[in-house]
């Protein structure tokens, strides 16, 4: 009885296991879909590549191509992902005008300064 009542726990648990991974497969997808509504997958010779209009999304990072589609979305989600941590980290993501922007902003918040003697 003991073996029978495990094996129902452990079925449970497996499904519950197969139902997280596919939410994640539908964020992955999601999240690149975001960025490029119009995101496809393209089965070419050497394998499946996810592609905007001709852009394949994961070549700038280097991934390769593959022959599983839910692969594809994890490696066009992960090239999604670093170039947004790219675009937020980089030193020349801001040009001279921001900068200033930024300096007159944080002036006005501190207010006038005096000289102390």
């Amino acid at each position: 009885m003991k073996s029978i009542m495990t094996l129902i726990f452990h079925v449970k648990d497996l499904d519950r296991f197969n139902m997280r991974e596919e939410i994640k497969k539908a964020r992955r997808k999601k999240k690149v879909l975001s960025q490029y509504p119009n995101a496809k997958e393209v089965y070419t010779a050497t394998g499946v590549q996810i592609m905007s209009g001709d852009i394949y999304i994961a070549e700038e990072f280097y991934l390769p191509t593959t022959n599983c589609v839910e692969k594809a979305w994890d490696y066009a989600a992960l090239a999604c992902r670093t170039r947004q941590q790219f675009n937020r980290t980089h030193p020349m993501r801001m040009d001279l005008a921001d900068i200033e922007s930024k300096i007159n902003r944080i002036n006005r918040r501190r207010g006038p300064r005096r000289k102390t003697n």
